[in-house]
Order: C-alpha cells, then sequence, then structure tokens
C-alpha cells in the first residue's frame, strides 16, 4: 500500500535518572550522569562494577504484587512506557479499532533477571547440575520466551494486529520502530505500540561483558565512568531502561487532531558479514545504512540537524561510527552536531535506540540538542562535533540516529519535523 506514512503522537520513557519523559529529558539536556557502583548485587568479584540503574518501582507505578511476582522487570518497564506513552497520545481505548493496533517490542536479553535468580533457587547456587523444578517459580517459561513481553502489551491494551519480539543485540530498539514503521506503511496497521526494553544488570550479564573487556573498568569514579568519543575512555558503562513510542499512520493522527512530534522518514539497516564483535574500521556498513535512510526521507546530508550517536564508548566503536559519518554525509559530517546520551545513561543494550529515538522526538520538539558528557579530551581520530559535555539550542528539522550492536547489526533511522 503506497502514500501512508508514519508519525510519533506518544513518548514513554524510563531510564537511569528519571522515572519519566520530563525526568528523562531534564537528566539528558542536563549532561549529568546517572551512572554509579552495581547495587542489586555484590559487583566486588567483577572487572566492571559500575551501572546505569534505574530507580523503578514497579508498585510506585501501580502494578500489582502479582505482576510483580510474574513478570521480569524488562516486561514491566516496558508497561510501564507504553502506558506514558499511551496517555501521552490521547488515544482511548474505547474509541481505537483494536483489530488496527499492534506491538513491536525489541529487547537484547529479555528476562535475563529472573532466569538468572530462578536457576540459582534451582540449582541452590549451582551445587545441583540436576535442577528441581519444583523450586522455581511457575512462570519460568514466560521469563524463557522473549515473546512475552510482546505478548503483555497486547493483552494490556487489546491489541489485536500484529505483534512481534525484535531482537537484533544493540539495534533492537531502533529495528523495533523501523518494524512498526513498515507495517503502517505496508496498511497492516494504523497505530503501532513501538519501543525496547532491557533489564540486563545481572552477574551473569557482567560475566559476559567482562570476559571480552568490553565495559569499563573505571570503578572509582562511576559519573566519569561512560566517555564516549573521549581519548581517556576505557569502555561501556552497562545500563538498563525502556522507551515506547505510538506510532500512527499519518491521517489516523490527523482525524483526531492529533498532536505530532514528528514524522518517521527514514530506515534502514544493515549486517557487516564480518565478525561477531569486530567492526570494519571504514564504517562501510553503518554508511550504508545511514545512506539508505536519507534516501528513503529524500534528503541531502547537509539537512540533518542532529545526530544521536550510537556513542557506547569504546575505542572500536566511535572510530567506526566517526568513519560511517564521514562516509555517509560527507562534507556535511564537520558541520552536523553529533552527541551520545549514553554518556548520561549508559548502554541499555536493546532498549538504548528506542530510548535514544525518544531523545530525537524531543530534540525536535524542543529545540535542544542533549551534550556528550564527560568529552574533556577528544580522540583525535574522533573529529566531529561531538557536542562536549554543554547542551545546544538548535532548531532542528530532521533528526538522525545511528546504532551499531554485537553480530554485526548496523542501523539508521531519521525523524522529521512534521510539515503537513
Amino acid at each position: 500500500m503506497t502514500g501512508r506514512r508514519s508519525v510519533v503522537t506518544g513518548v514513554g520513557v524510563i531510564a537511569p535518572g528519571g522515572g519519566s519523559r520530563e525526568e528523562f529529558w531534564t537528566r539528558i539536556v542536563g549532561g549529568k550522569p546517572a551512572i554509579r557502583r552495581i547495587s542489586v548485587f555484590d559487583p566486588a568479584p567483577f572487572r566492571s562494577q559500575v551501572a546505569a540503574e534505574c530507580d523503578f518501582d514497579p508498585l510506585a507505578h501501580g502494578f500489582t504484587p502479582r505482576e510483580f511476582r510474574r513478570l521480569d522487570r524488562f516486561v514491566l518497564m516496558a508497561m510501564a512506557c507504553a502506558d506514558e506513552a499511551f496517555a501521552d497520545s490521547g488515544l482511548t481505548r474505547e474509541e481505537i479499532d483494536h483489530d488496527r493496533m499492534g506491538v513491536s517490542l525489541g529487547s537484547a536479553v529479555g528476562a535475563t533477571i529472573r532466569l538468572e535468580d530462578e536457576y540459582v533457587v534451582a540449582s541452590d547456587h549451582g551445587r545441583h547440575w540436576e535442577v528441581e523444578a519444583r523450586h522455581a517459580l511457575p512462570f519460568l517459561y514466560s521469563a524463557l520466551v522473549p515473546a512475552s513481553g510482546a505478548s503483555e502489551l497486547a493483552v494490556r491494551f487489546g491489541a489485536c494486529g500484529p505483534a512481534a519480539v525484535v531482537s537484533t543485540g544493540c539495534t533492537s530498539g531502533i529495528d523495533s520502530i523501523g518494524h512498526a514503521h513498515s507495517l503502517i506503511q505496508d496498511g497492516e496497521a494504523d497505530i503501532m505500540i513501538a519501543g525496547a526494553s532491557d533489564a540486563p544488570i545481572s552477574p551473569i550479564t557482567v560475566a559476559c561483558f567482562d570476559a571480552i573487556r568490553a565495559t569499563t573498568p573505571s570503578n572509582d569514579d562511576p559519573e566519569r565512568a561512560s566517555r564516549p568519543f573521549d581519548a581517556d575512555r576505557k569502555g561501556f558503562v552497562l545500563g538498563e531502561g525502556a522507551a515506547v513510542l505510538i506510532v500512527e499512520e499519518l491521517e489516523h493522527a490527523l482525524a483526531r487532531d492529533a498532536r505530532i512530534y514528528c514524522e518517521i522518514t527514514g530506515s534502514a539497516a544493515r549486517a557487516n558479514g564480518f565478525h561477531m564483535t569486530g567492526l570494519r574500521p571504514d564504517g562501510f556498513e553503518l554508511g550504508e545504512a545511514i545512506s539508505e535512510a536519507l534516501d528513503q526521507a529524500r534528503l541531502d546530508p547537509a539537512e540533518i540537524g542532529y545526530v544521536s550517536a550510537h556513542g557506547s564508548g569504546t575505542k572500536q566503536n566511535d572510530r567506526h561510527e566517526t568513519a560511517a559519518y564521514k562516509r555517509a554525509l560527507g562534507a556535511a559530517a564537520r558541520r552536523v552536531p553529533i552527541s551520545s546520551i549514553k554518556s548520561v545513561i549508559g548502554h541499555s543494550l536493546g532498549a538504548i535506540g528506542s530510548i535514544e529515538m525518544a531523545a530525537c522526538a524531543l530534540v525536535i520538539e524542543r529545540g535542544v540538542l542533549p551534550p556528550t558528557a564527560n568529552l574533556t579530551t577528544p580522540d583525535p581520530h574522533c573529529d566531529l562535533d561531538y557536542i562536549p559535555v554543554v547542551a545546544r539550542e538548535a532548531t532542528v528539522a530532521h533528526a538522525l540516529s545511528a546504532g551499531s550492536g554485537f553480530g554485526g547489526f548496523q542501523s539508521a533511522m531519521i525523524f522529521s519535523r512534521f510539515r503537513g
């Protein structure tokens, strides 16, 4: 079906240092990192002992004790964000066609916390090879399958249209919104609840990233541990969080006089076919994704007013990403302002792409560009305008976000101011 356009009409966010959309915005614009020593378990045995934790209390968000016991943290955060986004959109459950509403939820690691906790109980801290299933919660199956996140959202909102989980590592959050955009373009849905959630701060996750030395060992000064594009960076900071957007077909939104944050004008993904954790230094595949997104949006690179960088804070990623911008944006790469909000809220794996897209929607609406915190000594190989330390005011018509993930996943998305 041709001619169908998708717009963002609602935004919900839970991120480190902010339990709502407005708290998240204040945090990233202020450039104050929400990173601390891990508090949910004793991190002393690990190389990296800091993380960006969310102060998320499910009971305070209105979930019942039964829901808290039944559902993993990543599902509860997704549901809380969806509640905020749905309310923000002005939609009402009584007026919508539930058969034309779907769900697209991204997650890299699903119910990591619940699975690990239940294994520890069932195996008595790993002492028994043959575990006693009777010691585990009866809801363990829903933790095993990442689809539980999408199904719970569908049930909560009565969404009877397409429902899917997108799991493409650290690009899951961008790709889930891209999937929603495609479904609306194809005429499969008029409303999509789209976003991503991850709650990976657990011993097994920390151990995995310790093993490949991807996370920072800078434990003495947590707030300065995440340093994208800085010469003194030592790795990324693990985080958690969620963001959900209401993505709506344009005519459907206009018919109900909805407030429109922005339009999704370009979305593309590539794989590097190169290495599980390695990146080609020339940034070719990420550059190709950006170029394809620009083509879909019918934009010249010079029209991009802001780039939300992947900016994880590893030397390999930051230099790869810089090369990709130079390849795809050409001369405009040196003029466009770029920043990484991971410097403030850490890297929440699959969730971060949706959180960064939420930031792009707010940038377009509010005309403020969040800074890259802790960028005080730029890496000479990362010689673009990465907005150090202090936010800037700027009118942005088109914002680009880029994502890069283990496994070779590379994605790009463009949000544009709605012009009618």
